[in-house]
């Protein structure tokens, strides 16, 4: 149903909201909401706080100080209080005219000439006055040219148009009163309009039980949505991988190091999901050094022994190279080629390779997104693996189809940003999930300090030694909550003055505004050690392997996330010698900075650090709102409604089996086209 009265002006705007018809406005929810159910006597206004106030115009100007603005004095007979307008039309000027009464709501602050709100919400009314809401006042989303006024009147007429059909209550009976929820349309009006006397604070804190109602519902539609994005790829066919034990065993057999406990396991998990004729859809997770990369190649050998190609792709030229290089190492022994295609590859090179590809006489090649191009065809891809930070979408699905010659390829995803296991089952109920949960013996852990900004100077100087001695360091600028512009400027900022207080060391500068390849060119002088000194933005954070770098400033460590922090600190460590970790802050610390600092000085365990970065920072930091369509929940939080997931999944089942109609209903209302957000699917 169509909104009525909405021209296609304002549709487009709303659209921009998700909302499409007239039951959309209803889950258009308020972000917060405001009591307005008391005027304050101008006189007893204090600075700092939202309050609605009643008066006469008692002067109204277009004044010029720096910038055209019209400024209206508003008085009550306790006192007077100016209304600032910076845009304004003339027929709003006329509006406010001398002698007009108006109610206003808005903040209030200190201007030059005493007590003032800007911008505020306001509306003329009689000399006797209108009567005052009787419901605290809902303030919702945002959207360029639609004031909160406008919205709360389109969700109003909502309900009415909604009345006569009813909105569709898809939660099981049983389910609300077992968890003694209210129906659909009694917690919506509830939500756009909370009467009088309720607690702010339970709402602030999603604790009501109409927001429980809501929740549970959309984490439902979540779970439903991938489960069914599941479906529809086990429903694919793929070739069943036999005979390849025989190879897979033989280039185990020579690594030069022994699988783990935790690598063996994973191993024969994936290894009896490439036997079926169903694809594999399959992450493997695991903290930095854990050795998932050695396990993607046994499963490459198996599907290689059975006489199928494998590709691996990773989301940078760089760390390609760096797979081929450890791949050749790997398989030279067996006699079986890594080929690698990139961008930057040469024509005559590219020729040769592809030509090799299609034949079926390269069974194993690395490469980055260019694997997707049309031109590159395979003989027989069989399984298809892919390295952090490569998320497939549909599309990527459809090709992945075509290169597969009708099979759909096995996809084996590896990500070094453990998930805690509840969490997991939620965002990832589309992908099998395996955990490397154990470490090769021998690693050496990061030794991580947190350190004030006045002792920068012993820092440098720790650097300099580091890099005189042959080692190499990384100084990492961390001013993520900057724009993109400030936050290079920083780092070029940074390496100028390290370059001066360091003469001797070589230092290199890589930043998100760098050409692809210059970027590619300054890592590339880095991991061959032209570079000793690497000063960057967190651009790094999933990057090269360079063992000779055993140190690791993060500058202004207090503004990120722990599970970024763990990540770069993941990039030293790698080779033989004692490594370290700086974490460099300014103070004054807040209470989460501290907390994030103190995690990451005392563990290493990535696994406890996701935890409890999940308590610190919720889901979005851990999953990325790239990953998951989960780290966008309109109601549901994963935090707070932990409990409630356990639910969810045993709902999620029985309705999938018994009333798949519902299904669909709850997908379409909750998650809508983001139903392809899934990574694999």
């Amino acid at each position: 149903m169509a909104i009525r009265g909405v021209g296609p002006q304002l549709a487009g705007r709303l659209a921009r909201l998700g909302v499409h018809t007239q039951s959309d406005l209803l889950f258009i929810l308020p972000l917060r909401y405001e009591d307005r159910t008391r005027v304050v006597p101008i006189g007893a206004l204090q600075a700092g706080a939202r309050a609605v106030v009643e008066g006469e115009v008692l002067l109204a100007e277009v004044v010029i100080r720096r910038r055209r603005q019209l400024m209206v004095r508003l008085g009550d007979g306790t006192g007077t209080l100016t209304l600032r307008f910076f845009y304004f039309s003339n027929a709003q000027r006329a509006g406010l005219a001398r002698g007009t009464r108006l109610r206003c709501h808005g903040e209030v602050r200190r201007g030059p000439l005493g007590l003032e709100i800007v911008h505020p919400e306001y509306r003329g009314v009689g000399a006797s006055g209108e009567a005052l809401p009787q419901t605290l006042t809902p303030i919702y989303p945002a959207t360029e040219g639609i004031t909160q006024g406008r919205l709360r009147g389109l969700v109003q007429r909502a309900f009415v148009a909604t009345a006569a059909t009813a909105l569709v209550d898809y939660l099981p009976r049983e389910l609300r009163a077992q968890m003694k929820l209210p129906e659909l349309r009694a917690a919506l009006e509830f939500l756009h309009q909370p009467p009088v006397g309720t607690e702010l604070a339970t709402l602030a804190t999603g604790a009501h039980p109409a927001q429980r109602r809501l929740a549970l519902e959309e984490l439902l539609a979540h779970q439903l949505s991938l489960m069914a994005l599941r479906r529809a790829t086990k429903a694919d066919n793929a070739m069943a991988l036999t005979g390849g034990a025989l190879l897979q065993q033989r280039f185990m057999g020579q690594l030069p190091f022994r699988f783990t406990a935790a690598q063996t396991r994973v191993l024969g998990e994936i290894n009896a999901d490439l036997a079926l004729a169903q694809p594999m859809t399959r992450l493997v997770q695991g903290d930095v050094g854990c050795g998932k990369t050695a396990v993607a190649a046994a499963a490459a050998a198996l599907a290689i022994g059975a006489r199928a190609q494998v590709a691996l792709m990773a989301p940078t030229e760089l760390l390609a190279e760096q797979h081929a290089r450890t791949l050749k190492q790997w398989f030279a022994p067996l006699d079986i080629p890594v080929a690698l295609v990139t961008g930057s590859m040469n024509a005559r090179a590219r020729r040769t390779t592809l030509a090799g590809l299609a034949a079926g006489q390269l069974p194993l090649v690395v490469g980055t997104h260019a694997l997707f191009q049309e031109s590159v065809e395979f003989h027989s891809l069989a399984l298809a693996i892919i390295d952090e930070q490569h998320r497939f979408g549909v599309e990527q699905r459809l090709l992945l189809r075509q290169k597969g010659r009708g099979h759909m390829p096995h996809q084996l995803i590896m990500t070094a940003t453990p998930i805690p296991r509840t969490l997991a089952m939620t965002a990832y109920a589309d992908l099998d999930v395996s955990v490397i949960d154990e470490l090769p013996p021998g690693r050496t852990p990061v030794r991580t300090v947190v350190v004030p900004e006045e002792r920068r100077a012993e820092i440098v100087a720790r650097i300099d030694e580091t890099c005189r001695a042959g080692g190499q360091a990384y100084w990492v600028c961390a001013l993520i909550e900057e724009s993109e512009e400030l936050r290079c400027q920083a780092a070029e900022e940074s390496a100028a003055a390290l370059t001066e207080a360091l003469p001797g060391v070589r230092v290199g500068l890589v930043h998100g505004r760098l050409t692809p390849a210059r970027k590619e060119a300054v890592m590339h002088a880095f991991a061959h050690g032209e570079i000793q000194l690497l000063v960057a933005t967190t651009v790094i954070e999933v990057g090269v392997d360079v063992p000779n770098a055993s140190v690791m400033v993060i500058d202004n460590a207090e503004r990120m996330g722990l599970a970024q922090l763990h990540q770069l600190r993941g990039r030293v460590g790698r080779g033989a010698q004692a490594s370290s970790c700086v974490l460099l802050y300014r103070a004054p610390l807040s209470e989460l900075a501290r907390a994030r600092l103190k995690v990451l000085r005392e563990s290493n365990d990535g696994f406890e650090i996701a935890r409890r970065d999940l308590e610190l920072r919720g889901p979005g930091e851990l999953l990325g709102t790239r990953q998951t369509g989960l780290a966008q929940l309109r109601v549901a939080d994963l935090i707070r409604d932990a409990d409630l997931l356990p639910q969810v999944r045993a709902a999620a089942e029985r309705l999938q089996r018994e009333q798949p109609q519902v299904c669909l209903g709850l997908i379409a209302r909750w998650v809508g086209a983001g139903e392809q957000y899934g990574r694999v699917g």
